[in-house]
């Protein structure tokens, strides 16, 4: 099972759509999770899940087809699950080989980790994480963390605490936290990925496409 996520910032770079498409296809993720995305990005895979486009909001900021979260897969949909925003958060719960997996895709701190939104939202984030787990299903939390876990590249401390905190709590791995210069990240169940292979992967390091890298965790159980 591949699960991806990628900032693709607004699709700045408009003129490479067809390489970006290209890359996600070229990924063959199972489950995708697209942040700062744009309707013209479509991934190959049979079913995708959009917040809603953000022009009604901020009609003198955001293009009428840009979004904040995109969820594609190739697993069929159970039910979708209510978050914190609706504009910001997206929580679908899939059913998958291995069982029932809710892919929470997000991005914390719209604006990045020192402005005041990501003060206030994060907290939110973590309750939705917090009561989602509480109902025994696994989860996935991927997206845009605005914070990197290993080194010094983009962080608050507080930051760190919250989201570390939370993923011990309700008994998550953040497989992709040993990356360097990495804000984008996948966290799972521990029970999920108990016992597979994990093998990360990223792509974008010259950032040519998006301002992030996109990175990708590759789960195989033997």
């Amino acid at each position: 099972m591949i699960i991806a996520t990628w900032n693709v910032e607004r699709l700045k770079h408009r003129r490479e759509l067809d390489t970006i498409i290209e890359v996600c296809d070229n990924v063959k993720a199972d489950i995708l999770v697209l942040t700062e995305t744009d309707a013209q990005v479509l991934a190959p895979l049979p079913f995708a899940f959009h917040t809603p486009t953000l022009v009604a909001i901020q009609p003198d900021y955001y293009k009428p087809t840009e979004n904040r979260v995109s969820i594609f897969t190739r697993y069929c949909c159970v039910q979708q699950h209510p978050t914190y925003d609706p504009y910001t958060a997206l929580c679908v719960e899939l059913e998958t080989e291995r069982g029932h997996l809710l892919v929470y895709g997000t991005i914390m701190g719209i604006y990045g980790n020192r402005h005041e939104n990501f003060r206030t939202d994060l907290p939110r984030q973590v309750e939705d994480i917090k009561r989602l787990s509480e109902g025994g299903v696994n989860i996935c939390v991927a997206g845009d963390y605005n914070l990197s876990f290993s080194d010094n590249y983009y962080f608050t401390k507080d930051g760190r605490t919250k989201v570390l905190d939370c993923f011990s709590q309700v008994g998550m791995t953040i497989l992709t936290a040993e990356r360097t210069w990495c804000i984008d990240h996948i966290a799972v169940s521990d029970r999920f990925v108990s016992g597979a292979e994990i093998r990360i992967e990223e792509w974008n390091l010259e950032k040519s496409l998006s301002d992030h890298k996109g990175i990708l965790a590759d789960l195989t159980w033997r």
